[in-house]
């Protein structure tokens, strides 16, 4: 099996999308008003699905937590300290929650998390490397 892509359940579609797409710099492949929105970042296949769109789909009733969603993380990688603090910043300035501010850890990462409109979390992170170097 291959990894092909990694999706979330939203109830506001537009507004995530503007917030992957504007904030993050994820290119959309198709419409906003789409049932399911696929993005791309980095080669990788990411897809927003509507809520009730996917329950249709699947004839079932889901539970979905309100406010932060602690099941999982993304993490994005920037080259440089001064960036991890920028982008930040950039996305608190649209919409994102600051759920750590950046920090230098002891291991040498310096890294932040914030949580999208809908409270999926997402780490801001960098070795002080680039990225096809930050392993070696």
């Amino acid at each position: 099996m291959h990894l092909d892509g990694y999706g979330l359940f939203v109830k506001d579609m537009g507004k995530m999308i503007r917030f992957y797409r504007d904030v993050l710099g994820f290119e959309i492949k198709e419409t906003e008003n789409a049932d399911n929105v696929y993005l791309l970042k980095d080669g990788t296949l990411f897809l927003l699905y509507g809520r009730k769109d996917f329950e249709k789909l699947t004839d079932k009733r889901y539970e979905y937590l309100k406010g932060v969603n602690a099941h999982s993380e993304m993490a994005l990688y920037v080259d440089t300290f001064e960036e991890v603090d920028k982008e930040y910043e950039h996305a608190l300035k649209h919409g994102a929650t600051s759920l750590m501010e950046p920090t230098t850890e002891p291991w040498g990462q310096r890294t932040c998390f914030v949580a999208d409109p809908e409270g999926n979390i997402i780490e801001i992170g960098s070795w002080n490397k680039k990225y096809e170097a930050k392993y070696l």
